[in-house]
């Protein structure tokens, strides 16, 4: 299975590399990216720590937590965000999505664009039956993202943990197999 790189109209989605350092830790240790993640900002020194882990999610063999990417807009080659989709109950064959972007990209849809990505990815190529992605009500952006792929809101958990010195809400979304099929216009 090749699970990189994965390539879209506007961007690029490759492999972690430790060249990347730099350019994630300046969103990852920001305030504002940090604020619905269950991390608190990040060093660049941490991000280094964190690339081996990274770069060993390659999607490939049974120990494999998933697939990390970096993703990359194709004009120009500036990495302006990272995603992943993580491996659930692999009997199941489930997996759940997630996705960062620079806030100096917000707003113009690469993150749909990724997120599509990997939902075709997971579908295609790693053979998923259902994949979910998650957020904190408080972050539209998120949300909306899940509704423009079509995904499901399936929960909406009231205060159901304490994060970040506050009760939590958190959205579910998912899609199974046969509805990406159905929107690809696939049986």
């Amino acid at each position: 299975m090749a699970f990189f790189p994965l390539e879209t109209e506007r961007l690029v989605l490759r492999a972690v590399t430790q060249a990347d350092a730099a350019a994630i830790a300046d969103y990852q240790g920001r305030e504002d990216v940090a604020r619905y993640v269950p991390w608190p900002p990040r060093s660049r020194q941490r991000v280094e720590e964190l690339i081996p882990r990274w770069m060993a999610m390659n999607g490939e063999g049974e120990g494999s937590e998933g697939v990390q990417y970096a993703i990359v807009l194709k004009a120009d080659g500036c990495l302006i965000g990272d995603c992943m989709l993580m491996y659930g109950d692999r009997e199941a064959r489930q997996g759940e999505i997630g996705y960062l972007l620079s806030p100096h990209h917000h707003g113009m849809g690469y993150g749909t664009e990724a997120a599509r990505a990997m939902l075709k990815m997971g579908f295609e190529t790693a053979g998923l039956h259902r994949i979910a992605a998650r957020c904190d009500a408080r972050n539209t952006a998120s949300w909306r993202v899940m509704e423009k792929l079509g995904m499901r809101r399936e929960a909406h958990f009231r205060e159901h943990a304490l994060f970040k010195g506050e009760w939590d809400e958190e959205l579910v979304y998912a899609m199974l197999e046969d509805e990406w099929r159905a929107g690809q216009g696939q049986n």
